[in-house]
């Protein structure tokens, strides 16, 4: 398993990197009870860029044995247009190790300046492992502040849920972070919630997290 998730992990870095991707940024959380690895990527396609390539892949392993059924590793390469500049639509494919091959089309709302960057994606899916249609909802909220000429403070929220058959609750996360910038290198503190089933099993961890844009 753990050979699986770094050579996934380097794969996709090195890929991402060939294709010369416009934005790229990685994360790494380690806490007492999880460490959660996330890189994602967004480059255009075409000279008019309306038509843009986002990539996101994941790994997240709990670190208690009882745990281990909550491991997860995910993969999502997704086509956009935008037909805004603040909203975009397209399909994208998605791999769990959890959940399955899913088919999905989203609607993405972006909203941002020089602090505050505010995203929205509503989501429309077919799951193949389970053989029904799912509803997801996403929302980030990102705020940074300079401090000095090399110092930002930066806060960022991430919340996902989503239902299966549009009434049933599947899989939600809250992922909070709180650090510094400088001079591109961001740290600080982290701490997750993360919600499973339809009667959920809740989960929770805190640790420090450290993201770079490449």
């Amino acid at each position: 398993m753990k050979k699986i998730i770094i050579i996934t992990s380097f794969f996709t870095i090195g890929f991402t990197n060939y294709l010369q991707a416009q934005f790229t940024q990685v994360e790494l959380l380690s806490g007492f009870d999880k460490t959660d690895f996330t890189l994602l990527s967004s480059y255009p396609i075409n000279k008019d860029r309306t038509l843009i390539i986002n990539t996101l892949a994941f790994f997240q392993k709990f670190k208690d044995e009882e745990n281990q059924g909550f491991d997860e590793i995910g993969t999502q390469p997704t086509l956009l247009w935008n037909i805004h500049k603040n909203i975009a639509i397209g399909p994208s494919f998605y791999y769990n190790s959890f959940a399955g091959y899913s088919e999905r089309l989203s609607a993405k709302l972006i909203v941002k300046n020089s602090r505050v960057l505010f995203i929205i994606i509503h989501t429309v899916a077919h799951s193949e492992q389970t053989n029904v249609s799912y509803a997801e909802a996403f929302a980030q909220i990102q705020f940074n502040k300079s401090l000095s000429d090399k110092v930002s403070l930066w806060l960022n929220g991430q919340f996902l849920t989503i239902w299966d058959e549009f009434k049933t609750h599947s899989r939600s996360f809250q992922q909070l972070r709180s650090g510094l910038s400088f001079n591109g290198h961001q740290f600080g503190i982290g701490l997750d919630f993360d919600q499973y089933g339809s009667k959920p099993i809740e989960k929770s961890s805190f640790g420090v997290y450290y993201r770079k844009t490449l």
